[in-house]
């Protein structure tokens, strides 16, 4: 059983299931953070670990992510647990939004309430190796996918992402200058902040018009 969190507000418009990336844990900073800009626009938001980071937790030790259908397998099953009427919108940061676009490539547990996908910096690629591609779950998505990503993010830039043939259902939103983590230089002029503030600006605006 994986650990959960749900942070629920009055008169909720949507549930937004929100997943880890690869290496910080479901109580994050930046996974506080956009829980708390969510919650202020009337979404609830069930956050959970993935089973390698629950294994951390109780041993102190750091673990390797697990492998995808192992990811999978966790995400649907907190998706089956969800009971609340509401859309649902499947979202993750990183390495969690490569999970969620995964699963909007199959018939999933309750295929009418969920409505869309949310990518917080898509891994559209690791690190420095801009020829491994995951293009797979941007190509073969059934649901809309709205993807929020830094202008200068390592794992796929403005630039890079230029290049990539996409599904339809796709909607790439740019923030400028903004990394992995969707944090911009001082030089640009932006903040973090600021950043953090377009990004549930535009969840909001998703979920508006897919619910």
């Amino acid at each position: 059983m994986t650990t959960t969190k749900l942070n629920a507000v009055e008169n909720p418009k949507a549930m937004v299931i929100l997943a880890h990336g690869a290496g910080a844990d479901m109580d994050h900073g930046f996974m506080e953070k956009m829980t708390a800009l969510l919650n202020s626009r009337q979404i609830n938001v069930l956050r959970f670990n993935f089973p390698y980071m629950d294994k951390r937790r109780v041993d102190g030790k750091r673990y390797p992510p697990d492998r995808m259908p192992k990811l999978l397998d966790c995400y649907r099953e907190v998706i089956r647990q969800q009971s609340q009427a509401l859309p649902v919108f499947l979202a993750g940061k990183s390495m969690g939004s490569r999970v969620g676009a995964t699963l909007a490539g199959e018939a999933l547990a309750q295929p009418g309430q969920v409505k869309g996908v949310i990518c917080l910096g898509y891994p559209f690629h690791p690190q420095k190796k801009p020829e491994k591609l995951r293009l797979e779950p941007l190509q073969q998505t059934l649901l809309p996918t709205l993807i929020v990503q830094g202008e200068r993010d390592a794992l796929g830039s403005k630039d890079d992402i230029a290049g990539y043939r996409l599904s339809d259902l796709c909607q790439l939103v740019f923030l400028p200058d903004g990394d992995h983590d969707l944090k911009p230089r001082v030089k640009s002029g932006f903040s973090q902040e600021q950043h953090m503030q377009s990004a549930a600006d535009e969840i909001l605006r998703f979920i508006d018009e897919k619910s």
